[in-house]
């Protein structure tokens, strides 16, 4: 359907493991270990492009719209550093641990069971991320579009997800899921991934220009994430709407 973005089956798959996302032995142990890497490069982006000042809240009064925001494992950071937050997610599963768990810890966030073509809202957001997430989606294209109707214009949106390569059905799939179980069998569809040229063709014709692209690689032996030139397997993307 060209006006749904939902995939029925995704959203079961996730919904199905929704309690876990604040584990970091659990399900979305491979997330909680990549969260740092993402945290620091959409913080310091927004830092730079927006020339923010604050030390103690350097996020102070950006408004972050996260898209398929999970149990809350990006919107929490960004709302310690200042921004106001809204997360909305297709699985209402999610989005009830993402308020407990915020309610927990005394965060001011606001989350959503929508998704970006049904989200009702008058705001325009500052910054969107669109992480992990459109290898999930029906129809990219206009997932993206109702995306990019959301940002406010010079906004900036991040997207990552994983490229459609052998590479990458090896490592994510074979490798990730198979081998060494670090994500359950079934997470990844490979077809489903995006390769960052279709990608920057897509968010071209709603007037999101590319500003920076980058890898992300796994060191097995430091067991952290780090921003690489390599994006053969994973890599993240900042967008600017002119």
């Amino acid at each position: 359907m060209k006006n749904n973005t939902i995939n029925k089956k995704e959203i079961e798959k996730f919904s199905k493991i929704a309690e876990e996302w604040w584990d970091p032995e659990g399900k979305f142990k491979p997330l909680h270990k990549f969260n740092p890497i993402r945290i620091s490069y959409i913080k310091n982006n927004i830092i730079q492009s927006f020339k923010l000042k604050n030390k103690n809240k350097p996020l102070e009064k950006v408004k972050i719209l996260d898209i398929g925001c999970g149990g809350g494992l990006l919107c929490e950071p960004m709302s310690r550093l200042g921004a106001d937050v809204v997360g909305i997610d297709a699985s209402d599963k999610n989005i009830k641990v993402a308020r407990l768990h915020a309610k927990k810890n005394n965060l001011d966030i606001t989350y959503l069971c929508s998704t970006p073509e049904t989200f009702k809202t008058d705001i325009k957001f500052d910054v969107i991320l669109n992480m992990e997430i459109v290898e999930h989606v029906e129809n990219v294209d206009f997932f993206l579009k109702s995306s990019s109707e959301l940002l406010r214009k010079n906004g900036m949106m991040f997207v990552a997800t994983l490229n459609r390569t052998l590479k990458s059905y090896l490592f994510a799939i074979i490798g990730a899921e198979y081998i060494l179980n670090w994500l359950p069998i079934g997470t990844h569809e490979w077809e489903k991934f995006v390769k960052p040229q279709d990608l920057t063709n897509i968010l071209k014709k709603y007037k999101l220009n590319l500003e920076s692209l980058d890898g992300m690689k796994y060191n097995l032996f430091k067991d952290e994430w780090a921003v690489s030139k390599d994006m053969s397997i994973n890599y993240i993307s900042k967008f600017i709407k002119s």
